[in-house]
């Protein structure tokens, strides 16, 4: 299918018809990415997608305990480089 390099302000755009919208599970954030043979456009992905019902799991599960306490981890630059 081809499709038109539009002017939209001081940019330029492309209209997708709402058929490869529908087919392509794009909404309202994508991802650009220059490639070989073009411009490459992909939903966006949320990087933190589902992260609440992991941690209920691993809550469900006794798996969230705390790796390491309080003050245990810090190393010089906590103790007295940074300034509170």
């Amino acid at each position: 299918m081809k499709a038109q390099i539009v002017r939209i302000g001081n940019s330029q755009g492309v209209r997708i018809p709402k058929i490869l919208l529908n087919e392509s599970s794009l909404e309202v954030d994508v991802e650009l990415e220059v490639c070989e043979e073009g411009i490459l456009i992909r939903p966006a992905k949320n990087p933190r997608q589902n992260w609440d019902s992991l941690f209920r799991e691993m809550a469900d599960d006794d798996a969230d305990e705390m790796l390491i306490e309080d003050g245990e981890a810090q190393g010089s630059f906590e103790k007295e480089e940074w300034r509170w």
